[in-house]
């Protein structure tokens, strides 16, 4: 069956006839923000501090549109005999974003945590040139970073927290130690003068060697020699012959 003639301009007037009578839901963008979901591709935000310059996300970059530099330091060691350690330092880290397409492979693959995406899309240019971002620029984005969601309820805590919060209990109870040892060390000396006041003083001129020594107004009594003025002892009887002795 042909179509009739007019048919399809029907049709559109009535898609037009009733979108007049609904409500606009049109954004009044710049005046209005509009409202974006949390996991909004933005813009690449870099924590320098979690780099350790392993170059995967450059290497996996499949627009490579990410330049990094860096070189390497000596650690010394940090105990006595043991080995200096090399460590890589980040020198440069751009991203640029007029060749990005916003695939997230870099955040997928960075095993360390440093690159985050930021809802922020308000970066145009008006020279190309300016669209590398180098790392300092990289780094106030990540303040536009939202914070992760909420764990379960019986979630356990995450790993970096726990660390984290160890490491500052051990700080803090150092620091309480380091504060109480001057009142135990002047605790300790105080009552050192205490038991020092209460122990017996010698009179002046005493010696101990003159302590030890007897007294000379006692009279002396020597046990090895008899007096004379004693009587002697009566002296013992004679065994009594054994009988029978020829």
């Amino acid at each position: 069956m042909p179509p009739i003639p007019g048919s399809g301009l029907a049709k559109g007037l009535a898609v037009t006839l009733r979108t007049m009578t609904k409500k606009t839901v049109t954004e009044q963008y710049p005046d209005a923000q509009p409202e974006l979901p949390p996991r909004t591709r933005g813009v690449i935000g870099l924590f320098e501090e979690n780099c350790t310059v392993c170059m995967l996300c450059a290497r996996e970059c499949p627009d490579w549109c990410i330049y990094i530099d860096s070189h390497k330091e000596t650690v010394p060691a940090a105990t006595p005999g043991g080995r200096d350690r090399s460590r890589n330092v980040l020198d440069r880290f751009a991203i640029d974003f007029s060749l990005c397409m916003y695939c997230g492979i870099c955040i997928e693959v960075c095993p360390f945590d440093a690159l985050f995406w930021s809802p922020e899309f308000e970066y145009s240019e008006t020279d190309i040139r300016d669209l590398t971002h180098e790392r300092d620029k990289l780094r106030e984005w990540m303040w536009t970073v939202p914070a992760p969601p909420a764990l379960d309820p019986g979630a356990e805590e995450p790993k970096e927290l726990a660390a984290a919060r160890k490491t500052a209990d051990k700080l803090a109870a150092q620091q309480e130690t380091a504060r109480q040892e001057p009142a135990q060390a002047t605790e300790r000396h105080a009552d050192d003068q205490a038991r020092a006041a209460e122990r017996p003083t010698r009179a002046m001129g005493d010696s101990k060697q003159q302590t030890d020594q007897p007294r000379t107004d006692q009279p002396r009594t020597d046990h090895s020699r008899p007096d004379q003025n004693q009587p002697n002892p009566s002296p013992k009887p004679d065994r009594p012959e054994q009988e029978g002795r020829e």
